[in-house]
């Protein structure tokens, strides 16, 4: 009868021990001696409106990007008007809660107010009167948070696919100044904050081989530049292993930070021929590429923790160059892949489920950091 009861109480400790464990597993202790950890953090949530993320947030991560409200629409939406309560509000929770901050972003081609590029009557606006935008821009954002910010995507997506400029009003107007004078200014106005490019389709040769290029070229000019992200919005074969490595390869060779810093799986069905991050495609959505609208089968879960696996293993393999792995966003809920490129849909693409329930995934991730 002793035994037996002793084989009851051990078991009940065992079981207790193991969901402690399970319960106590963070990302961010998980990968602390290799690189940090972040998440993305829609409007929404900043404004407190969904509590459980921010929790999750804190207990999961080491730095936060903001979604959208660091966007110039939003943050410097009309001449001499910024809209900074929103940033306020986030910086003060990450503050309290021991998360750096990485500002997302200064220049893009989207998400940027068409005043940006035009005088008053409507006409496009010289070089120098973009440039002098550009600089009053970035002074006010990057100078207000100063020291409190840990870095900033100062350019976004400025290249195309085969490596060719982008071909944006920033470039159309102000040549590649834009480039050079945009991380010249954010220096100034922060010396101690990082200053990064960010785009998607870095393991393309053409954007990857341009990339390499301006990082040699700012290094050459004394420009400051001290990281380059990696958008991972990737799918389940795309890049492959062996492209993942060998892009990792030759960014580590650059001396600067590298980072994914928008990582989310595409495990839907995909429209015919396309693929990229460019917000401005969309379709129809369309039932037969919405093939799981209530629930991911446990199949799949195992297909996705795979690939997520795959991808920690290749970060951890080049963990003296990476400094940081950004989810773009705390559950699956909240994820653009649920709108984007097809409205509508379900998506599965990160490591908590929409019950802000860690998935399968999660637990292959924290299994690859304990890899030797």
């Amino acid at each position: 009868m002793n035994l037996r009861y002793l084989i009851i109480v051990l078991v009940i400790l065992l079981i207790a021990s193991f969901c402690t464990s399970k319960k106590s597993d963070s990302l961010k202790d998980a990968f602390k001696d290799k690189y940090l950890i972040g998440t993305a953090l829609t409007d929404y949530q900043i404004k407190g409106n969904d509590p459980k993320s921010l929790q999750t947030a804190g207990e999961q991560f080491d730095v936060i990007t903001p979604e959208n409200v660091l966007k110039w629409e939003k943050v410097h939406p009309a001449p001499g008007i910024y809209n900074f309560g929103p940033v306020d509000s986030l910086i003060e929770f990450c503050e309290k809660n021991n998360l750096a901050v990485i500002g997302h972003t200064l220049i893009w081609h989207h998400q940027t107010p068409e005043w940006v590029f035009k005088d008053k009557e409507g006409n496009q606006v010289s070089k120098d009167t973009l440039l002098k935008r550009i600089k009053e821009h970035i002074f006010t954002v990057v100078g207000k948070y100063k020291g409190r910010i840990h870095g900033w995507d100062v350019i976004n997506e400025a290249f195309e696919d085969d490596g060719s400029f982008r071909n944006t009003l920033w470039r159309q107007i102000a040549g590649e100044d834009y480039l050079h004078k945009a991380f010249e200014w954010a220096h100034e106005a922060d010396p101690g904050a990082e200053l990064y490019y960010n785009d998607y389709n870095m393991w393309y040769k053409g954007r990857r081989n341009a990339v390499v290029k301006m990082v040699n070229e700012f290094k050459t000019k004394n420009i400051p530049i001290h990281g380059i992200g990696l958008q991972g919005h990737w799918g389940l074969n795309y890049p492959t292993v062996d492209e993942l490595n060998e892009v990792f390869e030759i960014y580590s060779k650059l001396d600067i930070n590298v980072m994914v810093t928008e990582l989310d799986l595409d495990m839907l069905p995909r429209p015919e021929d396309y693929e990229g991050a460019d917000i401005s495609v969309n379709y129809e959505a369309k039932s037969v590429l919405n093939p799981w609208p209530d629930s991911l089968p446990d199949s799949m879960q195992t297909v996705v923790a795979d690939r997520y696996a795959q991808f920690f293993t290749i970060f951890n393999k080049y963990s003296s160059s990476v400094s940081r792995i950004t989810l773009w966003g705390v559950h699956d809920g909240q994820s653009w892949r649920n709108y984007w490129p097809i409205h509508g849909r379900t998506a599965y693409p990160l490591l908590f489920d929409r019950n802000h329930q860690p998935k399968k995934a999660f637990f292959e991730v924290i299994k690859t950091a304990q890899q030797k």
